[in-house]
């Protein structure tokens, strides 16, 4: 019979072992298919899925999605909820069942990829741009913007003191816009997230700082938030726990005594990085690697002779375990190819191909940037969210909050959750905001009281506490000259 498989892109191939093992296991996949009645179709397999994903702000996003989809569709439903059409930065993202966290792959069927794990996702920045100025709107920047503060709240963005209080200062001005000392008060910083380890000192300097703003808009805000931003040498770097295996024909590379010694590696669009203990111990940039490879749990770059150097060298790096090292070896396929080619390489169609058939499916920074200058729509005008905050006041009250929005075809329930903390006593506090719309054939009263039947099925632990009805009537032109 006619055998499948596929070739990787030219400096990116595959270990033949590796390719074994992708090709057993395409057959016992296509085997279990064939053996289940109707060709593999069953009726339990064109169910509905939900997918439940967490936005940029916090929010959550639901949707039903077929789950024989591919991925492109769960995805293009949410860039369309975001008003999104600088999309290509940006990806959703999924926990498997040994909570490592996945790129959710277009071109696949989201069922083939979420296996055994709850449709949970969230959307997030995958290719951090070298230039957000080169970003074409306002809203793309924002959600920029967005994944930025987490990285730096996190942690997973380390910053100096300085950069804390600057970056902080330009976020206030976005979401709050001029310094009121009479509006705001003295201490009206205080609720923010700007660092994880937050310092009163670190919030008077913010403020100091805010002061100086008067007039900057939030976009500006924003812009000179990513100004800042990319400069640190760890922006849209995304880290891999390995170990440092022996290394391979290079007489230059790394001794015999580094064998096992715990790093990371850093992928990013400038290439590999390197870092041991925190600091960055090796730079690989994309035009010097030649190859990249994965062998059970081992990954392996190939680097190009120096000018003083006769021979290719080759490093090893071990994974936690073969899934691992897969994971990281296509997400550097997948940066490699956005940041560095004008295209998507498309593997040339060979009978008796072997290797893995992974290619990254979506348009290089190339491809998205002449698609940005070709956006010809008014800036779409959009409401800033309100970031992650906290209140630790002098009675020990943590507040945090959260808003969910949902639709049905006559509702849209706003859900904001309040979650407080007093004495070691812990309070939530649930407010739903239902807007029910539609002609006088909708029984108003009957779907408020479905959605508050809802709401204390959703939450049987808790009592209502009040209800506020708004009745508002739209008047026909004609009712007003009567």
């Amino acid at each position: 019979g006619k055998a499948e498989g596929g070739v990787v892109p030219q400096g990116n191939q595959l270990e033949p072992s590796q390719a074994e093992e992708d090709r057993t296991s395409y057959r016992s996949s296509t085997s279990k298919l064939s053996r289940s009645p109707g060709g593999g179709r069953s009726v339990r397999s064109s169910r509905n899925m939900q997918c439940k994903v967490t936005l940029l702000d916090g929010s959550a996003y639901t949707c039903m999605v077929e789950k024989r989809e591919r991925g492109h569709v769960l995805f293009d439903k949410v860039c369309e909820q975001l008003n999104l059409l600088e999309k290509d930065y940006f990806g959703i993202t999924f926990r498997d069942i040994e909570n490592q966290k996945n790129w959710l792959d277009q071109s696949k069927e989201m069922k083939k990829q979420i296996r055994g794990a709850a449709w949970n996702f969230s959307f997030n920045v995958k290719f951090y741009p070298p230039d957000p100025a080169q970003l074409s709107e306002d809203i793309t920047r924002y959600y920029l913007c967005l994944q930025l503060r987490d990285d730096v709240v996190s942690g997973r963005l380390p910053c100096s003191f300085a950069t804390h209080t600057v970056l902080g200062s330009y976020t206030v001005q976005s979401e709050l816009g001029d310094y009121d000392l009479e509006e705001s008060g003295t201490d009206y910083v205080n609720e923010f997230r700007f660092a994880p380890n937050q310092t009163k000192e670190l919030e008077e300097k913010v403020m100091d700082l805010h002061k100086n703003y008067k007039g900057m808009t939030p976009a500006d805000a924003e812009m000179h938030f990513l100004e800042n931003v990319k400069k640190l040498s760890m922006y849209g770097v995304d880290l891999h726990h390995a170990k440092l295996l022996t290394t391979v024909c290079v007489p230059a590379g790394p001794s015999q005594d580094s064998e096992g010694v715990e790093i990371m590696l850093g992928v990013c669009s400038s290439g590999l990085l390197i870092y041991r203990d925190r600091l960055r111990i090796n730079r690989f940039a994309w035009p010097k690697v030649l190859k990249i490879s994965y062998k059970r749990n081992n990954f392996y770059i190939k680097i190009r002779p120096g000018e003083f150097e006769q021979f290719e060298s080759t490093i090893g790096f071990k994974l936690p375990n073969h899934r691992a090292a897969k994971r990281l070896w296509k997400v550097c396929v997948e940066h490699h190819t956005f940041f560095r080619l004008v295209s998507p390489e498309t593997p040339p169609k060979k009978f008796l191909n072997l290797g893995s058939k992974f290619r990254y499916s979506g348009r290089t920074q190339a491809q998205t940037r002449r698609a940005s200058s070709q956006i010809v729509r008014p800036a779409p005008r959009f409401e800033r969210s309100t970031s992650k905050r906290y209140i630790m006041s002098r009675t020990g009250v943590l507040m945090s909050a959260q808003t969910i929005t949902s639709d049905t075809t006559s509702t849209t329930t706003t859900t904001h959750i309040t979650k407080t903390v007093k004495g070691g006593i812990s309070e939530t506090r649930i407010e739903k905001r239902i807007v029910i719309s539609g002609d006088a054939d909708i029984d108003h009263d009957e779907a408020l009281a479905q959605a508050i039947k809802e709401a204390k099925k959703q939450h049987p632990d808790m009592s209502v506490t009040k209800v506020v009805v708004h009745k508002e009537t739209e008047i026909t032109p004609e009712e007003c000259e009567e």
